[in-house]
């Protein structure tokens, strides 16, 4: 199979998902990013607690009692639904993305599209099962970790 370069008009050959290496990217969008990723989770973490937790208390209140059993999994819905809109919206990131000057993009270049992202966030989530996988983005040029591989998306600096 092939595919259309984006940035010239010859085909390529098409590499499995995660194999691609990323178009020529300059220097400076790549500078930071491990260390601005890490603080924009740290931030976007707080932010799912916190609507999670308004959610589970509303939800707890309106029923009364009765949705405390089924509530628990209320923080990977709410962190689903909150990379995937964020992401996938027009600034291209989630709120603590942003803060630190970072959006995320597919290989191509363009914006990525909400399932996606979101699928992008639920293998985040299960590669902190397995912490040393994080450790994959020290050995890559461009920066990304195996999620983002997976994904076929790359986090960049915005101002770059």
């Amino acid at each position: 199979m092939t595919e259309r370069d984006p940035f010239s008009s010859r085909e390529r050959p098409m590499a499995p998902i995660g194999a691609r290496a990323a178009p020529y990217i300059p220097p400076q969008a790549l500078e930071g990013v491990r260390t601005r990723r890490i603080i924009a989770v740290m931030l976007d973490l707080i932010l799912v607690a916190g609507m999670s937790a308004a959610l589970f208390v509303a939800l707890f209140i309106l029923s009364a009692g009765l949705s405390a059993f089924i509530l628990p999994p209320l923080f990977p819905i709410v962190a689903f639904f909150y990379n995937g809109l964020t992401v996938s919206g027009r600034r291209m990131a989630t709120p603590g993305m942003a803060f630190m000057d970072l959006e995320m993009r597919t290989m191509d270049g363009d914006p990525v599209p909400f399932l996606q992202a979101a699928v992008h966030a639920v293998l985040f989530y299960v590669t902190w099962l397995f912490p040393p996988l994080l450790l994959l983005s020290l050995f890559m040029g461009d920066k990304r970790c195996l999620h983002d591989m997976l994904a076929d998306v790359i986090v960049l600096r915005r101002s770059s």
